[in-house]
């Protein structure tokens, strides 16, 4: 009787231990929202382009938050609590300011425990301090389906 082994091959080099690294399976092609821009804009794009948020960059290019449905759920609410026009609102009034993000040179293992232990549903990806990407937790899941059937 042969025996099985339960935890696979492993990868054996270094070319395909990079191809398990965040900065393979991230989303390059970012929409991206400015400070000064409305939250109704932000809510048009997010319906429009099916994500459900983004980085927020200032005129250099430079990340400074970042916006998600949930955060214009909380403008949503707010407006209509206290009865206030929803088109002077700022994404710079409801986006996170303090962003955690990740580096490109992690793994997408190492990504799933980080989205695990934040419970953040996207990070920005950055690479000597500069935005890259973003990966999100679909990201991750779609990267490791790809893999499923190739050594670790």
């Amino acid at each position: 009787m042969a025996v099985k082994s339960f935890q696979g091959q492993r990868a054996d080099s270094e070319v395909e231990k990079s191809k398990i690294l965040v900065k393979h399976h991230m989303a390059e092609k970012l929409i991206t929202f400015k400070p000064e821009q409305s939250v109704l804009d932000v809510m048009e794009l997010l319906i429009k382009n099916k994500i459900s948020g983004g980085p927020v960059v200032d005129d250099h290019g430079e990340l400074v938050g970042i916006i998600s449905e949930g955060d214009c759920l909380k403008q949503i609410s707010q407006s209509q609590y206290y009865n206030l026009p929803m088109t002077d609102i700022k994404v710079k009034d409801y986006m996170i300011k303090e962003v955690k993000t990740i580096d490109a040179y992690l793994t997408v293992f190492e990504a799933a425990d980080q989205f695990l232990n934040t419970h953040i549903r996207r990070f920005p990806v950055m690479k000597q301090g500069k935005l890259i990407g973003q990966i999100s937790q679909r990201d991750v899941l779609d990267a490791v389906l790809k893999m499923k059937n190739q050594k670790w």
